[in-house]
């Protein structure tokens, strides 16, 4: 290991270890942090000589993660529900950006081909920065998100025929000025492949073999191989070969000629339902965010400044109009699409900057003689600045268009034209369960949620929802509250069910109310807001999970299930008592009723455990009995 390298390395990451908490703290976002963070040494590695484009090279293996990352939280069923969009957005976006972006260079002065080109290049987006900046900003899930995701996706498809298409667009002129030096340029750029000199139908077929190979190899290979790994019990081995698994289905996808991401996107979906699925994310992600801190860095570093210091009006003007007209086509597809309120903003904003595959093909029209250097040197200019100033977009978004779109949705709530006595405000994993729940039992119920994309997905199962915001005391009025029995609140945003609770329990008081709780805390707020059914979110889970490991132990399931419904009680005796003394106005431990009272219930548990028995002594031998007869008949009544 040399110096030169250690040297390197600690630059590396001593940039990003100052820069990247700098610009989250101030609300930047990492992605912008990275990006200065390379700007800033970028003097340094000159002055070393280091290679940069070398090092970006190789950091763009964190794309290739990132995408399988992806791909184990899509679900095959999930990926073809997005078939719509996939094709319709993406490859909408392309054809009218590479058509407008082409006209564009024509107009200024460029060869149809060398337009074409342009055109095709900037048409592709930074998968890296947007879905890296979705994720972190919790956007991801949202339909603008959503949309940002199925057009990214088509994208790296849409790398593939590009690559075939650009040798087409080469100019006679450029071929001849550099023939002399062609065999020197194949005898360095030669690489190993499977397709090589192959007929069209030949190289086809070996490509259509090597994508059922990673598909197969999924389902088939995979668990015995990671079953196999798994029973050395060594962290250290499973890690290693689930890079080998990536780095093995990336090598197979560049020998034929493919987006080595769209290769280990694939064997994500593969994986999705896979036992190993968790395991491997979290072996993964260190690496994936390791390498992608890295690119950023090189992108920052790669920014050419003598040649912008040289035109800056023309670059900077011909990034800024690259950016508008990208946010213009996505604008209008949004449109179309129905993308609605802020999810549009988002959609046109995130995506307006040209991607990281930009520098492959800059390389690749350049060594197949259809671009003139100079201007894949402008052009690769051009991307690296609209990629710097996309976290700028996303600041714009989150700040100032975002606000103006709090609590309210552009679409218009759904006519709710049947009214169940019970109204459930969300349809998410919580409210879902409860709403099948209900409907089972033979109840009507009118379901309220406001994320278009998972409507549509419900209402092709027939499942019958409203679109509209649940916390708007006019939809609520719509759903028929006033004659409701009950109101089960499953949302998300805890701060607008504590305040639905509040109106609902104050305004229609003969309404039982149900209310999801996030954590302790908000179980005393919903409490102080007048709600007395509050379940916590994934309360009931845990104590499944130790129940379970009572049985485990070796503790008869009839006693498992005692002391588990035992330490219910407990802690909703313990819950009550505490929830007169939360202030939310007060942190906790400021609180000095609270804190004292907590003192005097820990110290009673411990009191009784130290006389044997556990805490729950006095409470175990009446807190749960087996039916009696009266149960028992009474149940057979209700039945009947």
């Amino acid at each position: 290991m040399t110096t030169d390298f250690l040297l390197l390395a600690f630059i590396l990451l001593g940039a990003g270890a100052v820069a990247v908490p700098i610009a989250t703290r101030l609300g930047l976002g990492s992605v912008l942090g990275y990006l200065i963070a390379g700007i800033v040494i970028s003097p340094i590695l000159a002055a070393l000589h280091v290679d940069v484009v070398a090092i970006q090279h190789f950091a763009e293996f964190g794309v290739v993660m990132m995408l399988f990352l992806v791909g184990l939280e899509l679900q095959p069923r999930t990926l073809w529900e997005m078939r719509g969009r996939l094709l319709g957005l993406g490859g909408l976006q392309v054809l009218g950006t590479t058509a407008i972006v082409t006209a564009a260079a024509i107009a200024l002065g460029q060869p149809w081909t060398v337009a074409l080109a342009i055109g095709l290049v900037l048409s592709l987006s930074s998968t890296a920065i947007v879905l890296q900046t979705l994720n972190e900003k919790g956007l991801m899930r949202s339909d603008g998100g959503q949309a940002s995701f199925s057009v990214l996706l088509f994208q790296d498809i849409a790398v593939i025929p590009m690559l075939a298409l650009i040798p087409l667009l080469a100019m006679p002129e450029l071929a001849q000025e550099a023939a002399s030096h062609v065999a020197d340029t194949e005898e360095h750029d030669a690489g190993l492949s499977l397709v090589a000199g192959l007929p069209g139908w030949q190289a086809a077929l070996v490509t259509i073999a090597a994508i059922a190979s990673v598909v197969a190899g999924g389902i088939y290979l995979t668990r015995p191989v990671f079953r196999y790994i798994a029973m050395a019990n060594l962290r250290e081995l499973f890690v290693a070969t689930a890079l080998l698994f990536i780095v093995g289905i990336a090598l197979l996808m560049s020998l034929v000629g493919l987006s080595p991401a769209l290769g280990t996107f694939i064997a994500g979906v593969v994986l999705a339902n896979s036992e190993y699925r968790h395991e491997l994310e979290s072996d993964i992600n260190p690496f994936r965010g390791l390498l992608l801190g890295l690119f950023f860095m090189t992108v920052g570093a790669g920014i050419n400044f003598v040649l912008l210091s040289e035109n800056p009006f023309s670059i900077i003007g011909m990034t800024l109009g690259l950016m508008v007209i990208k946010a213009t086509v996505l604008m209008a597809l949004a449109w179309i699409f129905r993308l609605r309120g802020a999810d549009k903003w988002l959609f046109s904003l995130g995506l307006a900057q040209a991607g990281e595959f930009g520098f492959v093909l800059l390389s690749f029209t350049v060594a197949n003689f259809v671009m003139p250097e100079a201007v894949a040197d402008r052009l690769s200019l051009i991307v690296a600045l609209s990629m710097l100033l996309t976290p700028l977009l996303f600041i714009l978004f989150e700040r100032v268009i975002l606000p103006r779109f709090d609590g309210k949705n552009a679409r218009e709530a759904d006519e709710i034209d049947s009214k169940g006595q019970i109204i459930v405000a969300g349809i998410g994993r919580f409210g879902g369960v409860v709403n099948r729940m209900l409907l089972a039992a033979g109840y009507e119920t009118t379901v309220l949620d406001y994320s278009a994309s998972q409507l549509e997905t419900l209402r092709a199962f027939d499942v019958r929802v409203f679109y509209g915001d649940a916390t708007r005391a006019d939809l609520l009025e719509a759903a028929g509250i006033a004659e409701a029995r009950m109101l089960v609140i499953a949302i998300d945003q805890r701060e607008a069910t504590t305040e639905l609770v509040r109106h609902v329990t104050s305004t229609y008081p003969h309404v039982y109310v149900i209310a999801r709780a996030m954590d302790r805390h908000h179980v005393y707020e919903l409490w102080a807001a007048g709600c007395r059914d509050i379940i916590r979110d994934t309360f009931d889970s845990s104590v499944r999970a130790g129940r379970s490991a009572y049985e485990a132990l070796g503790i008869h399931p009839y006693e498992a299930e005692r002391l588990a419904r035992i330490y219910v009680d407990d802690d909703r005796h313990l819950l009550r008592e505490m929830a007169d003394l939360y202030d939310p106005e007060v942190p906790t431990h400021l609180n000095e009723p609270y804190v004292k009272r907590a003192r005097e219930l820990s110290a009673e548990r411990m009191e009784a455990m130290a006389k044997g028995g556990g805490a729950f002594r006095d409470r175990a031998h009446s807190a749960w009995l087996r039916p009696s007869e009266q149960d028992r008949a009474a149940t057979e009544e209700r039945q009947d």
